[in-house]
């Protein structure tokens, strides 16, 4: 019996391991757990790395990537990492190819940004598109089906709340950013409500800030949209709607343009919603 005490098939494909990773995700120990939100979080570099690569970015000796193959009934490693090869060719036949060639010896650092570019056209590249368009048309009836909503983002999150609640205004509706000036958020907790929906974004590591507002949102009955990282967000769980989008990464700085064109993208959604309904 595996570590998760299953004795389940192992997922076919991608889709089935993402799932199965957000579902058994809170009784994995603590290190598969570590894993299974790099995996989900970074499936490229899984699909092309060694084990021993993998362990090192990750910080986990290679034997606890075989422990988490096996967890999910694959023999070992190499049969779960086919699955995050199948999905890269599938998806983007000469994008392995192009990694490859990309990369440099050590010490040949990339320009900073030439590093960002590569990296934000990597990431639009990987995006889900028609997934995440189904979701995004799905927030934004939620969210023009009030006249009100409150935004919240603490942290590196806070420039992307600070243009949706800006943005939101201009489109005509009472956006309230709730920032917690001096810390007060909780203060500004009495604003959330039926007719007030919570739009939340926030990434790795989650802002407890943000959490709370989410848990506050919840007791007073308020819809939440998510503007999140990975279907293992503690926000996907409680969200009416979940935005996932992963920005691009360069030696460990990570930018905001996936979530900003998203956000912007939503914005532009309600607006169309709004102008249509006269």
């Amino acid at each position: 019996m595996n570590e998760i005490g299953r004795r389940d098939a192992p997922p076919g494909d991608y889709e089935d391991l993402r799932v199965r990773l957000a579902r058994e995700h809170e009784r994995l120990s603590p290190r598969l757990r570590q894993i299974a939100e790099f995996a989900l979080a970074h499936p490229d570099e899984v699909a092309l790395e060694t084990v021993a690569a993998l362990a090192a970015r990750i910080g986990v000796p290679p034997s606890a990537l075989v422990r988490f193959a096996q967890a999910f009934g694959y023999p070992g490693f190499s049969a779960l990492q086919r699955v995050f090869r199948d999905r890269l060719v599938a998806r983007l036949p000469a994008y392995a190819q192009r990694i490859r060639r990309a990369r440099r010896r050590p010490g040949e650092a990339q320009p900073a940004l030439a590093a960002f570019l590569d990296a934000a056209h990597h990431a639009f590249a990987r995006m889900p598109t028609a997934e995440l368009q189904e979701r995004l048309t799905a927030a934004a009836r939620l969210l023009a089906a009030r006249p009100a909503l409150a935004v919240v983002g603490m942290r590196r999150s806070f420039p992307v709340a600070a243009y949706l609640a800006y943005a939101f205004a201009r489109l005509g509706r009472d956006a309230r950013l709730l920032a917690g000036l001096g810390g007060t958020l909780a203060l500004e907790h009495p604003a959330l409500g039926p007719d007030r929906p919570l739009l939340a974004v926030s990434f790795s590591p989650y802002a407890p800030e943000t959490l709370e507002t989410v848990g506050a949102a919840r007791q007073a009955g308020a819809p939440v949209v998510a503007v999140t990282d990975g279907p293992l967000s503690p926000l996907v769980r409680e969200a009416e709607v979940a935005l996932v989008v992963v920005d691009p990464e360069v030696e460990g700085v990570r930018g905001l343009a996936a979530s900003m064109t998203v956000a912007s993208a939503l914005v532009l959604e309600v607006g169309r919603l709004l102008v249509a309904e006269g």
